[in-house]
């Protein structure tokens, strides 16, 4: 981590981590504008730059600071002894919502990582074998009470759909998330309509 950001108080720390997170995850590495990040986060950029030493660290270090914070805050609190599949994915997009009423922009950053022109910039992220999308997929999906299904079902078929159908629904809530101002969110009635996709999920495949 840089030291200096790290060190600064929780608030201004994280309007600087929310203002660049939003325009690497929407603009990318090549086209974010580091004008764009000072103002959106309230500092000039010559105190930005007292803080980071240029774009490419800034942006490695939210890198960094993102897989970090997915790792504590999310994969590390997940209970992958719960065998209920739909209980498991409930467990995850609470999880990941409470992540996301920090961070907002914290997954869609990491998605677009990996779409960059700089050379230097996909040297370093290789160098960080990112693969926590697909350990997270195989973690949440392979190992489940399969009793549950309804038989004549492919249970190895319905988990890829309902894993789809998850990436859907929740892609839907998250488009949500971004195109609203966060404090205006009401995260009870999210979690209610996930609840209820949910819902409808089990009563395709469970008995």
């Amino acid at each position: 981590m840089l030291s200096k950001i790290s060190n600064l108080e929780p608030k201004r720390r994280d309007a600087i981590l929310n203002a660049a997170l939003k325009e690497f995850a929407t603009k990318g590495f090549d086209d974010a504008s580091t004008n764009v990040i000072a103002k959106e986060s309230g500092i000039s950029k010559g105190l930005m730059f007292h803080y980071v030493n240029n774009k490419k660290d800034l942006f490695l270090f939210l890198y960094d600071y993102c897989t970090e914070m997915i790792d504590k805050e999310y994969l590390d609190l997940m209970n992958f002894n719960e065998k209920d599949i739909f209980l498991r994915l409930q467990q995850s997009y609470l999880l990941q919502i409470e992540l996301l009423q920090k961070h907002p922009w914290i997954f869609e950053f990491i998605k677009i990582t990996a779409i960059t022109k700089s050379d230097e910039i996909n040297k370093e992220l290789e160098k960080r074998e990112n693969e926590k999308q697909s350990l997270c997929h195989a973690s949440m999906f392979d190992i489940v009470d399969e009793s549950k299904f309804r038989e004549g079902l492919d249970v190895e078929r319905c988990k890829q759909l309902i894993f789809w159908a998850n990436i859907g629904f929740t892609n839907q809530i998250l488009e949500r998330i971004r195109n609203s101002e966060i404090t205006e969110l009401d995260y009870d009635n999210i979690v209610a309509e996930l609840d209820g996709y949910l819902n409808e999920l089990k009563k395709v495949f469970y008995k």
